[in-house]
């Protein structure tokens, strides 16, 4: 308040457990890598439960001191379970262990959801979950443990849908599902993300896997999906012309430009918003991008529409490099290239 002089106590205090916290963490990774031997050269590691409760307070647990990028006390951890824990313990034990392991990183996961070291961590946990003892069962208990996965990892992206090591969990959690999840479903999945937020850069670079899929299999007539494909990537663009990955998805979708009616089309369509948007930067990289490759594949050499097409690609490079100041010379070697 105005006026109330301000005393040092609350700052002396903060100090005060700050420096109990950073004491506490000290002690506590001392004592970790101390019985990891990589610190006070001892010769023999521990592979105790002991040791492996000190690392799940520091990587999980403790209110105050947790540190979940501490990658070199997850190797820690899980030599722990290979070497101490797991050749005494029968296979329903393994997996009980195992299934804790995978609770830790779920709750950390809801903290820290963007840690390399939590993701690869339960990566591990599921490739070291012994088969069910039972072999009647055993397909029905991977099925649901593999559904879980994919469940858990869902809800992640429910609550930040362009969580990009989320979705790289998740195409690791389909490929190991024993029985698969149909391609259309997936590709409706994408669909559903990227109609809820155009930008999820994620979501689209998925769509060009399992299209691309689909392609091959023949499942999907690439002809006429690719209209779709385009009027769906052309609502985004118009809606967020700023954002970058539609754009990219745009580019997939041209690949290498041997259909020129395709071309002719998008750049139409492209010249079309940069009317609306005079200051776009994707507007105008792209519509050079797709120039150069009517140059490229489609236009005779000397004719009028290659010197037309050439003079309009120049214009543009030389507006993108006020658009564009940071790769303003990336722009000029274009350029040069061009009238060379």
């Amino acid at each position: 308040q105005h006026g109330v002089k301000r005393t040092r106590e609350p700052l002396a205090a903060k100090r005060q457990r700050e420096s109990a916290k950073l004491s506490a963490y000290l002690t506590l990774t001392d004592d970790i890598l101390s019985r990891a031997c990589l610190l006070f050269l001892k010769k023999n590691n521990d592979w105790s439960r002991e040791a492996l409760s000190l690392t799940t307070q520091l990587l999980s647990s403790h209110p105050t001191i947790t540190n979940p990028e501490f990658y070199t006390v997850w190797n820690y951890r899980r030599n722990i379970l290979t070497n101490g824990i797991f050749p005494g313990s029968s296979p329903e034990e393994i997996n009980e262990l195992l299934n804790d392991d995978l609770a830790i990183t779920t709750t950390a996961l809801k903290v820290n959801p963007k840690v390399y070291w939590i993701w690869n961590h339960r990566r591990w946990c599921l490739e070291h979950i012994s088969e069910n003892p039972d072999p009647a069962d055993t397909q029905a208990w991977r099925r649901s443990t593999w559904e879980r996965e994919l469940f858990i990892v869902e809800r992640m992206l429910d609550t930040d849908s362009r969580n990009f090591m989320a979705w790289d969990y998740r195409r690791y959690v389909l490929a190991s599902m024993p029985i698969h999840r149909p391609e259309k479903a997936e590709l409706a999945y994408t669909t559903k993300k990227i109609e809820a937020n155009f930008s999820n850069f994620s979501a689209w670079h998925q769509r060009t896997k399992v299209l691309g899929s689909l392609w091959a299999s023949g499942e999907v007539d690439r002809s006429s999906s690719l209209q779709k494909e385009f009027e769906l990537v052309q609502n985004a663009m118009f809606t967020l012309p700023e954002d970058q990955s539609a754009w990219l998805y745009h580019r997939w979708l041209i690949g290498s430009g041997d259909d020129k009616a395709t071309l002719e089309r998008e750049i139409d369509v492209i010249q079309t918003l940069l009317d609306e948007q005079p200051d776009s930067k994707w507007c105008m990289e792209s519509l050079v991008t797709y120039k150069l490759l009517l140059l490229k594949n489609h236009l005779p050499t000397d004719s009028q529409e290659r010197i037309d097409v050439t003079n309009q690609c120049l214009k543009l490079l030389r507006e993108l490099e006020e658009a564009d100041p940071m790769r303003r010379q990336r722009y000029r070697d274009i350029g040069a290239q061009l009238e060379a």
